[in-house]
């Protein structure tokens, strides 16, 4: 049955002052399992972050449907937790402010607030850093407070639109470790959009991949690695052989989009 099904979904843009239409999706056909790590891995431009954004409920499919647990997604709802790029705090709350946020706008009682929201400040790190205001953060420890937030209204399923592509790479390396130890821990069914392949292997249970625009799923590689991961695991001949196989997929993709923009 699935957890998630994206079924024969596509999106066209509208052109802009009466030019052409941009086509971004073709119609394409995602199973997500529960508590599957599924990375989507593909060239600039070709449709990633808008099938994300679909499953988020931000953009409605030109065609096809999404269902999550059985039930159609028509807007964004708290079963599906969002983490973006840039960073999304309140700048105005603090840190244990903006993790209570959605705990707040469900009405929980005061008690059980502060036992989830205190549990996810330990589970990301910011112990310390409660009262501290987005702007006194460094990239990381905003999206670690982004990412706690997240996961404090207990979403379905967590869905990342390349969260860490704005940090320097042994900040990036950390988060990682840091994500999947919750993952590990909470068994949460994660939908993670990056371009990175390396992240995309270490990420993982299964890598979807992405064809230049107009986008489609193309071609999906099971990750056998085990849990739990280390950094270490990147070098390993099993890494490169994943790494080798995904590089050739988008290598001939980015060439495809390079021709196109030509």
């Amino acid at each position: 049955m699935g957890f998630l099904r994206i079924e024969q979904v596509s999106r066209t843009f509208p052109g802009v002052g009466g030019g052409r239409p941009t086509q971004a999706l073709e119609r394409t056909d995602l199973v997500v399992e529960d508590n599957d790590f599924i990375t989507i891995l593909g060239p600039s431009g070709c449709g990633k972050s808008t099938l994300l954004r679909i499953v988020a409920g931000l953009e409605a499919p030109s065609t096809g449907r999404v269902l999550l647990d059985g039930q159609a997604v028509s807007r964004p709802g708290s079963d599906r937790g969002m983490v973006f790029q840039s960073y999304t705090l309140f700048p105005w709350l603090t840190v244990r402010e903006n993790v209570t946020f959605g705990l707040r706008e469900k009405a929980m009682p005061l008690a059980e607030q502060a036992r989830i929201v205190e549990s996810y400040v330990d589970k990301v790190g910011l112990r310390g850093f409660e009262n501290h205001y987005p702007k006194m953060l460094s990239g990381g420890m905003q999206q670690r407070t982004a990412l706690a937030r997240a996961l404090a209204n207990d979403p379905k399923i967590l869905l990342l639109d390349e969260p860490f592509g704005a940090l320097d790479n042994q900040t990036r390396a950390l988060m990682q470790e840091l994500l999947l130890g919750i993952w590990e821990a909470d068994r949460k069914t994660v939908l993670f959009v990056t371009h990175d392949i390396d992240e995309a292997i270490f990420m993982a249970n299964r890598v979807a991949v992405l064809s230049a625009r107009p986008g489609r799923i193309k071609f999906e590689l099971r990750i056998e690695l085990p849990h739990p991961r280390h950094y270490r695991m990147k070098t390993s001949v099993e890494f490169s052989g994943y790494k080798a196989e995904l590089t050739e997929q988008i290598r001939t993709e980015s060439i495809i989009a390079a021709q196109m923009a030509a």
